[in-house]
């Protein structure tokens, strides 16, 4: 007799299909919570601000002049802020794709009006 078994994944908040894992910490306390594509996108854009402001720590990230110094979390920083960047810019109606560069009159835009 054979048998198949089937992991899926359920929305936390609505109990609906789950996409992904979303991992993120707060008062040094570390959550996951399993998400829709959706709704991790809304829990991502209601981070992007503070994120955006945030400086990032842990891993190799030691804090030098009020910035986190490139180490082993450089290229998490960079995506983190680029999913704020990418955030903030779909909020102000710009066509921006999920992946690849941003444009630089983006980031610059971002930078200058968004308080960045």
């Amino acid at each position: 007799m054979a048998k198949q078994i089937i992991h899926k994944l359920v929305d936390d908040l609505d109990g609906g299909d789950a996409d992904e894992t979303v991992k993120f910490a707060l008062d040094g306390v570390q959550y996951e919570i399993d998400l829709s594509g959706s709704n991790a996108e809304k829990l991502r854009d209601v981070f992007a601000p503070y994120i955006a402001h945030g400086t990032k720590v842990g891993r190799g990230g030691v804090v030098v002049g009020g910035r986190a110094a490139r180490g082993r979390g450089g290229a998490t920083a960079d995506r983190e802020q680029n999913k704020a960047i990418r955030a903030w810019a779909r909020k102000a109606g710009k066509d921006i794709s999920d992946r690849g560069r941003i444009p630089q009159e983006i980031v610059e835009e971002y930078h200058s009006k968004a308080g960045h």
